[in-house]
């Protein structure tokens, strides 16, 4: 079976959950919670399918990664960009499922503490997943 396709379902899937946070943000600040609510929860929905589709993909290609073949400052920017992509990533599903629970159980105050933190966070792994995918896949001299 050819997963092939798979880094461009996820780079869709990381701009949509980027779209539903960024729409989460307005909604709550229009005041419209049961609207955040709904587009919070997508955005986790996305990002854990999106979890689940990167893990298989690296499954299928036995683990091996795709190279960025350029050289010298386009390298190196790659490189920053990654490695922060990839601490950051790191803290995401704990910081998300951590406001989720705030919300549900209504501590709505250290819910809006973490979102400060939170939301930035997941906005910039998101927006850096899709980055990411267009050095790999489209700017990348040696591409696939």
């Amino acid at each position: 079976m050819d997963l092939s396709f798979l880094p461009t379902v996820n780079a869709s899937l990381n701009g949509a959950a980027m779209i539903l946070l960024i729409a989460g943000r307005v909604l709550i600040r229009k005041r419209r919670v049961e609207a955040h609510r709904a587009a919070m929860l997508g955005a986790f929905g996305l990002s854990c399918l999106f979890l689940a589709l990167y893990v298989t993909h690296k499954v299928w290609r036995g683990f091996e990664h795709t190279a960025f073949e350029a050289a010298g400052a386009a390298k190196l920017a790659y490189l920053v960009i990654l490695f922060s992509h990839l601490v950051l990533a790191m803290a995401v599903p704990v910081l998300a499922i951590a406001m989720i629970r705030l919300a549900l159980t209504r501590r709505l105050e250290t819910h809006r503490r973490l979102a400060k933190l939170a939301w930035p966070i997941w906005m910039y792994v998101s927006a850096t997943g899709v980055v990411i995918y267009l050095m790999l896949y489209h700017l990348n001299p040696g591409a696939p």
